[in-house]
Parts: structure tokens; sequence; C-alpha cells
């Protein structure tokens, strides 16, 4: 499991994930793209991320925006498993 991280901690991975917001224990973000079909290809590949990495966010569809969420429920706030996710969703959607 992974550790819980500070405050502090937490307020210096967030400048590593500018385009990221938080709220309590969670981080999230919407993504916006061209077209519905667009939206699935990246929730696919987030997928396919989550199943690797064993680490699944939370994901909200609305036609061509995705909105992602990260917190490591099992550790009770915000984890770098959450950045981790949050860096590989920027990733992909740099793609």
């Amino acid at each position: 499991m992974a550790n819980k991280l500070s405050f502090a901690e937490v307020n210096a991975k967030m400048s590593f994930v500018p385009h990221w917001s938080r709220t309590g224990d969670l981080i999230e973000r919407t993504f916006v793209f061209p077209d519905f079909i667009a939206s699935m290809r990246f929730v696919n590949q987030m997928a396919i991320e989550a199943e690797r990495t064993q680490h699944h966010p939370d994901i909200l569809v609305k036609y061509n925006k995705v909105t992602l969420g990260y917190s490591t429920h099992d550790a009770g706030g915000l984890t770098v498993k959450d950045f981790d996710g949050a860096a590989a969703a920027d990733a992909a959607c740099a793609i």
C-alpha cells in the first residue's frame, strides 16, 4: 500500500501537474477533445494504464469532455500513485 503524502508533499507534487486541481484528498482534471470518439480513445488508453499500474481513476465522460479524479482510498488520501496517474494522463493527452 502506498503512503499518504503530507500537505507539504502534496503541494510540491501539484507543481508537476499544473492543469490539475485539488479538492481535499482528490486531484482532478477535465480534458476536452474534438469529439466523442476522441474522448473514448483517451478513456481506453487510461483504462489500459490503470490496469498496468493497478491504480484506477474515477472517470466521468460527457461527450467530448473526460474528467479524471485520483485519490488512493486505501491510504486515506493522496499518494505518489495519484500523481503518477495524473502525469500519465497528461502524457496520453499530449499524443
